[in-house]
């Protein structure tokens, strides 16, 4: 009998020959020649629906909850999100990582009938035992990028640490040839304290590193998404210690932002983007999408800050308190 793993291997080892042939009309090309692969990662600030899952804690997410989430705000935020993802870079992004995403039903509203409805992508999400029922998701063109298999990888939850996101896995291929491994991850919040929840987010480390350890030698590996930690983080540095380079240490954005999220007037990056050394050299560029639209003035500290759904418990109409990170790799 396969296990789980083998059979979401045998689900995706074959695709449709009208998407290999699609691939050849869709071919990102630099000023060069070289083939493209554009990559980005953003947080979208709790994507939740407005129907009560009996077996998660997300009442404060429905139109009678304390947010008071309508369905109106909750197409809109699909909206917001779609129109987020597109400015991303001058054609669409070829693979996106998602984190803060409910189920399902959202992805497939979200690339069904939200602004993204004709760009084609594909998904696949996990299913954790987050209380809240957030998860992580890995959004792709097929034409950019064929997935061969894919899991979700459970962390064991120490003692004292509420269950957390699985890692999402997935092995693919994009038009080079070249194989991929990415790791999608959303680390455990810093609630409660930086020391005291630490070890939660070093959990996720350790097991993302142990499952590293069944790649082939110089596989090509990403992994991406919220750590709730800084680039000098314990748990951030454990990983380049283990050969893993963070690309995205130093992005900026154009129109000021200096991280991906602000905090108390400071510009900080807690979302991260991190390759093996194979992908490194191939990195073309890196950047923060801080387009105009997904800033507003922030009137306490100065400056811009990130356009976000909700401050506190008052809806904004914005976009995420997080700004998507952006790589652009050259083959």
């Amino acid at each position: 009998m396969m296990n789980d793993k083998t059979m979401h291997c045998a689900r995706w080892h074959v695709l449709p020959f009208i998407i290999l042939l699609c691939a050849v009309c869709h071919v990102s090309f630099s000023p060069a020649g070289a083939q493209t692969l554009t990559f980005v990662e953003l947080n979208c600030e709790n994507l939740f629906d407005t129907r009560h899952d009996s077996l998660k804690q997300d009442t404060e997410f429905a139109p009678d909850g304390v947010r008071r989430w309508t369905t109106s705000n909750y197409w809109r935020k699909l909206k917001h999100i779609g129109q987020e993802i597109l400015s991303c870079s001058a054609q669409l992004p070829d693979i996106v990582a998602l984190v803060e995403v409910e189920n399902d039903s959202v992805l497939h509203a979200l690339l069904r009938r939200s602004v993204l409805r004709q760009a084609g992508y594909q998904y696949l999400m996990t299913e954790s035992p987050d209380v809240r029922g957030l998860d992580v998701a890995l959004v792709y063109q097929p034409y950019a990028f064929r997935p061969i298999c894919y899991e979700a990888i459970g962390v064991a939850p120490l003692p004292g640490m509420r269950p957390t996101r699985d890692v999402l896995y997935v092995k693919g291929r994009c038009l080079s040839g070249d194989t991929l491994h990415m790791f999608v991850v959303h680390a455990p919040s810093r609630y409660g304290g930086e020391r005291a929840t630490r070890p939660n987010r070093m959990q996720v480390m350790h097991t993302l590193l142990a499952y590293m350890q069944t790649l082939p030698q110089n596989a090509k590996v990403i992994v991406a998404g919220d750590f709730n930690d800084y680039a000098d983080s314990p748990s951030v540095r454990l990983l380049c210690r283990n050969g893993l380079q963070n690309v995205t240490k130093t992005a900026v954005g154009t129109h000021g932002a200096k991280g991906t999220y602000r905090y108390q007037g400071k510009w900080q990056s807690i979302d991260h983007v991190l390759v093996s050394p194979g992908l490194a050299s191939q990195v073309d560029s890196v950047y923060i999408n801080d387009a105009p639209f997904l800033l507003e003035d922030d009137p306490r500290y100065g400056g811009k800050r990130p356009r976000r759904t909700f401050q506190g418990y008052r809806y904004q109409r914005g976009f995420s308190d997080h700004l998507p990170l952006v790589v652009r790799f050259r083959w």
